[in-house]
């Protein structure tokens, strides 16, 4: 008997048991490791967006692959087997993820100070897991059935399906929306002259001055034209623009759209700026590896700008096996350079006058670094 992690999300949890909770299927690429299952094999069945264990299944069949019957909308999830219900929790009396971390010997060598990362655990399905974790699981959803703690589902663990596009060189692409991608609106805030904004937008209106002074316009990401600095908000800031003259594909665009600064050339993208504050760096890569990925000629500087006490934080990020296990011409390591806060502010400063006479490569070659660490 093995243990396997079996991921859901709310809508296909309740799809599958509409259609009896008797197949579990997975994407085929995940067919390969599908056919080690074997009659007897627990699933262990979590929540992606609610982030709770809420049921295990036993496997009851051979693998096979098929699909029919039609039971999931967002996919065939060809790979299958057959399964029952041996335990199970509704979605409210699910019980969190993160309860069972401290019991569960997977997360000894994750250090407190940078659990943020515990979601590369949970990350494709199936995934085989050991017996003392998968006991660890089981015996808190038994425990959660006989006591049950019921919590709401959240909103945004209710949130709609991505709507997918057809590209292509890439096929299906999920084109993500301005809801999946903003940022974390609980920031720490500073008094300004006029308003109190967040250093996040602190640094978004100074690269759109800096941008502005060397000849750029500048787009803002449409998550964030709202928020406000000095009085005014972003987009309203002199030399924003509301259209980006270029215009890819609509996956593309909807990535581009949210990146929180670029800055323009006639109807190119000259340069693309991330800044992170408060979030886990992770999502603004990603926008970043999704552009890489779905234009691999487009050949664009590109920059993380974060506090100096986040550097150590975005290089392992950045170097993650994920990102660099992606075949693109332009690995994310090598495509992306790291500005600190505090060297952005110094820059802006000792350079204003001189700035109309300077270009993107000053950026590259002078006031950011390499992102890439060596393997060794």
């Amino acid at each position: 008997m093995t243990y396997w992690l079996d991921l859901f999300t709310i809508e296909t949890w309740k799809e599958f048991k509409e259609a009896g909770g008797t197949i579990s299927g997975f994407r085929e690429s995940r067919w390969s490791r599908v056919q080690r299952m074997k009659p007897g094999d627990r699933l262990l069945c979590y929540a992606v967006a609610l982030k709770r264990w809420i049921a295990v299944l036993e496997v009851t069949s051979e693998p096979f692959f098929s699909d029919e019957p039609r039971i999931w909308e967002s996919d065939d999830f060809p790979a299958r087997v057959q399964v029952k219900v041996d335990l199970e929790l509704t979605l409210e009396a699910g019980v969190p993820a993160h309860d069972l971390f401290p019991d569960m010997p997977m997360f000894d060598k994750v250090k407190e100070k940078d659990f943020e990362g515990w979601g590369a655990f949970f990350m494709g399905s199936p995934a085989r897991w050991s017996d003392e974790d998968g006991k660890v699981v089981e015996e808190a959803i038994r425990a959660a059935i006989v006591n049950p703690v019921e919590r709401p589902i959240p909103k945004s663990a209710l949130r709609r399906r991505p709507k997918t596009v057809e590209t292509p060189d890439l096929g299906t692409v999920a084109v993500p929306s301005e809801e999946d991608n903003a940022e974390n609106e609980e920031t720490e805030f500073a008094p300004t002259a006029d308003s109190q904004a967040s250093e996040h937008t602190e640094i978004q209106a100074l690269l759109v001055r800096m941008g502005r002074a060397l000849g750029h316009r500048n787009f803002i990401a449409r998550n964030d034209r709202g928020r406000e600095w000095n009085g005014k908000t972003l987009g309203e800031l002199p030399g924003v623009v509301d259209v980006l003259p270029t215009q890819f594909n609509e996956a593309t665009n909807k990535v581009v759209e949210l990146i929180d600064v670029l800055w323009l050339d006639d109807n190119a993208i000259a340069a693309a700026f991330e800044v992170e504050k408060s979030t886990s760096i992770y999502s603004g890569l990603l926008r970043m590896s999704d552009l890489l990925v779905m234009q691999p000629n487009l050949d664009i500087p590109i920059f993380l700008v974060a506090p100096e006490d986040r550097r150590l934080k975005v290089l392992r990020e950045v170097n993650r096996p994920t990102f660099k296990a992606l075949k693109t011409k332009r690995p994310l390591y090598k495509a992306c350079r790291y500005i600190s806060f505090e060297n952005l502010r110094a820059a802006a400063e000792k350079y204003a006058e001189v700035m109309p006479h300077l270009q993107v490569s000053w950026l590259r070659n002078s006031l950011s670094e390499s992102t890439e660490i060596d393997d060794a």
